[in-house]
């Protein structure tokens, strides 16, 4: 276990092969991005649960790698310089995925800014805002008797999807003709809302065909088939 040994989140979640990248997550919309791109890859990876509601995410081997208590997080044993790496949040794990093998990202500089801006967008935006609604739509509902909080995430979900909608326009995916990590964190959101918050009426998602469409065209990928279920929910 030379290249993990210093990691002290390898003692906890323990590797069996400390040549491959050990993933660190839990299959929350956030977590099965790194799954899916890893399948999508081809990299060699071990999956490891970090189980949030049993606060893993919170334990000091945890938060040791990923200092904002957060999955997912990966250990690299092949990073930059051939030396051990950990990298923490999504997005981040994405992009270094990406630029590590070259696939899932344009070559071409202009492109490449391009698709590193709908990424955060996803990071920034759909994220963040997609789960303030689901959380008062879906588990605040019988707390709170002012509708605001409610209505406010809900309108502004409704506007992310018309802005997605409008990129879609004509094209297959985020980029165009190619899949990249654009669509790898942006489409575990749109899913959630439909299928987890069950909230896709209230939303009008069925109004947005580029949006709906483009997400059914993700879930056929058989890496996405494969990545949504690991690590496997207990």
């Amino acid at each position: 276990m030379t290249a993990l040994k210093s990691f002290p989140i390898a003692g906890r979640w323990k590797p069996s092969d400390d040549s491959k990248i050990q993933l660190y997550s839990f299959p929350t919309p956030n977590g099965v991005k790194i799954s899916i791109a890893l399948e999508e890859l081809g990299l060699p990876y071990e999956a490891h649960l970090a189980h949030i509601g049993e606060d893993d995410q919170k334990t000091p081997e945890f938060l040791s790698l990923s200092p904002n208590g957060k999955i997912p997080a990966i250990i690299d044993p092949d990073g930059p310089g051939g030396l051990p790496i950990g990298i923490f949040e999504s997005g981040a794990i994405l992009l270094y995925l990406a630029e590590k093998t070259g696939k899932l990202i344009p070559a071409d500089p202009a492109a490449r800014l391009e698709c590193i801006q709908w990424l955060f967008f996803q990071m920034a935006s759909v994220g963040p805002m997609f789960g303030q609604y689901g959380h008062f739509y879906k588990f605040a509902a019988d707390k709170i008797s002012d509708p605001y909080p409610t209505e406010r995430y809900q309108n502004e979900t409704n506007r992310l999807l018309g802005v997605l909608d409008q990129r879609l326009e004509g094209r297959t995916w985020i980029m165009g003709d190619d899949y990249t990590i654009a669509d790898i964190a942006t489409f575990p959101w749109v899913r959630t809302v439909r299928d987890f918050y069950e909230a896709g009426d209230a939303v009008g998602l069925d109004g947005f065909t580029n949006v709906t469409g483009w997400l059914e065209r993700c879930l056929e990928r058989p890496a996405t088939v494969k990545g949504l279920t690991i690590p496997e929910r207990p």
